[in-house]
This record gives C-alpha cells, sequence and structure tokens, in this order.
C-alpha cells in the first residue's frame, strides 16, 4: 500500500541533499587566431611552436568552459585548423569531442566591386571582409552534442525589417549579405535539454567613410537577432564589436540587445585595474566591465565588445571575464593570446 502524498513527501524532504549537477559554463572568445594566407593557421597550429597560438590554449584550459564560441579563427573547407586546434586543447587537459565550424562571408568573394573603388578582388569587394575564404571566421567548441538549427549567413541585408544600409549601387545591393562573418543559430544539448545559441561576430563600426557602411552593417547585425530570439531557452553570444557606450558605434542597437535579453555583466580584476587615461579616461562604462584592449594613447582604448547573454528566464549561477589583475600568473599570458579577454556564465541547467 502506498504511502499518502503527504508522507511521501516529507519523507523525500528528510533524506540526505543530493548533489545537484555541475553548473553550465557558456564563453565566448576572440583568440585573433587568423593569419595572413590560407593554411597558414594549420601550418602554425601543427608546428606547435607557435607562442600566441599555446597562450590561447592555456587560456581556454584555464577557463574550463563547457561550450565556447571562438570569433576571429580561420576557415577551412575541411576544418583542418579547428580539429589540430581541439588535438591541443585535448593534450593540455580540455578535451572538446563536438565541433562546429561552417563556411564564413568573411573572405567570400562577390566578384563586384563592392566599395566602388575601381578595384576587384580586394578583401572590401568580399562580403565580409576578408584577404581569403574564411579569413577570420567562427567556430564552435563543445563538451556536450551541437547540431546547426539555421545558418543565416546567406541572408541578404537589404531583407532586413528596419534595415539602415547606406545607399549602394544596384548591383551591391542585390548581393550584400547582412552578415560580415556570419549568423548562426545552433543547438547544444546538455542532459537531454537543448539550449539554443544564437551566435555572431559583427564588423568593426570604423574603416570607412561618412556614409557609415560599416557602422550601419554593424548596428544592423545585431539588431537582426531582435526578432528571432527562440521561445525557448537561448543565449546569445559573440563579438558584437559594439560597447553600449563608448567609442564608436550605434550605440542604441547594443543598449537594444541588453534590454531583451539577461546581462549579468561579467567583470574582472584585470580591467578594474587597467590604467584609466587617454581614451579610457573618457570612458562612460565600468572598466571592470571591459572586454578587449585597444591602445588607449592613440586608439578606443578598452571596451566591452564580447558577451554572453542568457535569456531573461535562465538562472546564472555566475559570470566573469578572464582578465587577471597585474602580476596574476596568468595576466601575461592572458594579453600574449589576443586583445580580447575570454568571457564566461555560468547557467544552472538544466
Amino acid at each position: 500500500m502506498r504511502p499518502p502524498a503527504t508522507a511521501l513527501w516529507a519523507a523525500l524532504l528528510a533524506l540526505p541533499t543530493i548533489a545537484t549537477a555541475e553548473p553550465l559554463r557558456i564563453a565566448s572568445y576572440s583568440p585573433d587566431l587568423s593569419r595572413k594566407g590560407p593554411g597558414l593557421l594549420l601550418r602554425d597550429i601543427e608546428t606547435g611552436k607557435d607562442r600566441q597560438i599555446a597562450a590561447v590554449v592555456q587560456v581556454i584550459a584555464a577557463a574550463d568552459a563547457d561550450v565556447i564560441l571562438l570569433t576571429g579563427f580561420d576557415w577551412d573547407y575541411d576544418n583542418r585548423a579547428l580539429a589540430g586546434f581541439a588535438g591541443l586543447l585535448a593534450d593540455a587537459g580540455a578535451p572538446y569531442p563536438h565541433q562546429f565550424a561552417a563556411q564564413p562571408n568573411s573572405g567570400l568573394a562577390t566578384g563586384i566591386d563592392l566599395d566602388g573603388d575601381g578595384r576587384l578582388g580586394t578583401g572590401d569587394d568580399a562580403q565580409g571582409f576578408g584577404m581569403f575564404m574564411g579569413q577570420g571566421g567562427m567556430a564552435l567548441l563543445s563538451r556536450h552534442p551541437v547540431e546547426l538549427v539555421a545558418d543565416h549567413t546567406g541572408f541578404l541585408w537589404r531583407d532586413l525589417p528596419g534595415q539602415i544600409m547606406p545607399p549602394l549601387p544596384d548591383e551591391a545591393v542585390a548581393v550584400q549579405r547582412l552578415s560580415s562573418t556570419a549568423h548562426w543559430h545552433l543547438a547544444v544539448t546538455v542532459r537531454g535539454q537543448p539550449l539554443h545559441l544564437l551566435a555572431y561576430a559583427a564588423t568593426p563600426p570604423v574603416f570607412d567613410g561618412p556614409e557609415d557602411r560599416n557602422g550601419r552593417r554593424n548596428h544592423d547585425e545585431t539588431m537582426f537577432w531582435l526578432d528571432r530570439l527562440p521561445d525557448a531557452p537561448f543565449v546569445v553570444l559573440g563579438d558584437t564589436n559594439l560597447d553600449p557606450h563608448d567609442s564608436d558605434g550605434r550605440h542604441e542597437a547594443m543598449q537594444a540587445l541588453l534590454a531583451r535579453v539577461q546581462d549579468p555583466e561579467p567583470a574582472s580584476e584585470g580591467g578594474r585595474l587597467a590604467p584609466q587615461d587617454g581614451a579610457n579616461a573618457t570612458h562612460r562604462g565600468n572598466p571592470a566591465l571591459d572586454t578587449a584592449v585597444w591602445p588607449a594613447a592613440d586608439g578606443p582604448g578598452s571596451l566591452r565588445v564580447d558577451y554572453v547573454l542568457p535569456a531573461p528566464g535562465l538562472t546564472v549561477l555566475d559570470a566573469g571575464v578572464f582578465w587577471p589583475a597585474p602580476g596574476d600568473a596568468m595576466a601575461d599570458v592572458a594579453a600574449a593570446a589576443s586583445r580580447h579577454r575570454l568571457v564566461w556564465v555560468d547557467l544552472d541547467w538544466p
């Protein structure tokens, strides 16, 4: 005979507490694993002598993320560079058996004079800037199965509702894609439950003229996701190349996205303690939230441009930026790896 429901619940509550599942750590990192020609990243990975690559491996291994999006990672047709890099991570005690990468727009030739400079075949004539196919692409590494839900990389800029394209020749409007790198909707399945990942890397909102073509495109690359947030648990992640407050760019796009998601405000001691001179002295944002370092004397300084943004209903347990304070053993390693710093968020999942 079964005990009454109330008695059953009382018995269960009296049992010793059972350890809950480990938090799920999601990360985004722009390690600048891009080289000046096709195949050169694979060469540098295989030699085992590249100090920058070694530093990137150390950073990723130390961050110990379950899922990590890499932006600024050269793509090749057979994903040999990605497989080789995953092998280095496995050797360092950070195996990622599940990997995803697809052809990006960076370096993808259009066959037309896209920037109108009278020359064909330059990096500015590709769908996204790149001197060769796949330069500065994206990749995802995961400890859990991952699948592609939708690849929006081929989406035309003109088709985005409310887009703010500058006036362009008809032949450019007909072919110009929105994504400078890629927009991926992925799903990673953890403990039987799918978590949707909306991954992208946007163009810097600079290196153009008064028409603000790159600034407009950067704005629209972020705005793209606002009408595509799934009715399911999700995380938006990537390198937006857009600070919510400081330096160049149309900050309203980043602010609009932050208003639709949960912002755990990952922070670091390294960012907080960074010198606040030059351009940094004029910034309004909290320096502890910065994720990338450019020269402050004659450049934009430190900015928050890398993000991991969970859906409002998800439970965030912790968050941070892997930017050790000066004097920490890993501070020099993080600086040698990339001007960007790895951003991570721990979720209570499922």
